[in-house]
This record gives C-alpha cells, structure tokens and sequence, in this order.
C-alpha cells in the first residue's frame, strides 16, 4: 500500500493522540471529515495502524522495575528459537522483546514490582530453559525516552 502525504499526516497526528476529534484531525490534516474517515477505514484494515491503545504509566500500577536482559541460546537451531519465542510472548512481565544479531540472540524489556519477583522470573523464565545458555541484565535506573512513534516523513 502506498501512504500519500495526507496519510503520513493523519498517522503523525494519531501517533501523539489517538483520542483526538475526527473533526479537529480533518482540520489538521487539511482533509474533510468524510476523507479522513475513509482513509482511517483504510489504514486500519490494512493494519498499518496496528493498535490503538492506552499508554499506562507503570509507577502508576505498581510497576517499579525495569530491566534490559539479553539472552543467549545454546542452539541457533529454528525449533529451539521458535519454542523461546513461544515461552516469551506467552510472559506478560516482558513488554518488549527482539531478536538481535550480535553477541546476545534476543533483547528484553521486562518490568516487575520489585527485585523480588525480578528473581522468581529468572527463575521461571530462564533457569528451567536448558536453551538459554546465558543471560545479562541491566537495571534501568531512569526512563529517560520511552516511546512507538515513527519518525513519519511529513514534510
């Protein structure tokens, strides 16, 4: 699918705020209300907006943690990167996870409550796994950017 500037402009508005007034977007974009409603229809169906959702802020829910671990696999073999990536996308204390190339196989964002349940995850995630041959962790100490905005041409 091919995004004109009009789309472009429509998802860089939506990206800072999806609850904004089909009317106030319509004026932003440059487009009547109809149009936008059209190329909305559009764009979602063709999954180019993939979500729209409610950023929650952890502090808020009790989420005081934040660690960055990356996980080296014993085998590069694609049953036992398919069933690692099963495992992790069925964890709900990972937010974020990516397959790497480098030293590490996968980067993760995980967040728990305290150091506490950080370790019974290890546990549970890690120490069970024969495939995981390592794993390193960060501590985040400061959320200094967190963000899913693309960097859209609109120019």
């Amino acid at each position: 699918m091919t995004l004109d500037q009009h789309d472009l402009r429509i998802l860089s508005v939506l990206q800072t705020n999806a609850r904004i007034p089909i009317e106030r977007l319509s004026e932003q974009v440059g487009l009547s209300t109809a149009s936008v409603q059209r190329r909305l229809k559009r764009l979602r169906q063709q999954q180019t907006i993939a979500a729209e959702v409610a950023v929650v802020s952890p502090k808020r829910v009790g989420l005081a943690m934040t660690f960055m671990v990356s996980v080296e696999l014993e085998r590069d073999e694609l049953r036992f990167l398919s069933e690692f990536k099963a495992k992790i996308k069925n964890e709900p204390r990972i937010q974020q996870c990516y397959y790497v190339t480098g030293d590490a196989d996968f980067m993760l964002i995980v967040m728990t409550r305290d150091m506490e349940e950080f370790n019974s995850f290890v546990q549970e995630v890690f120490y069970g796994d024969k495939n995981v041959r390592r794993y390193k962790t960060s501590v985040v100490m400061e959320r200094t950017k967190v963000g899913l905005e693309l960097p859209l041409p609109t120019g």
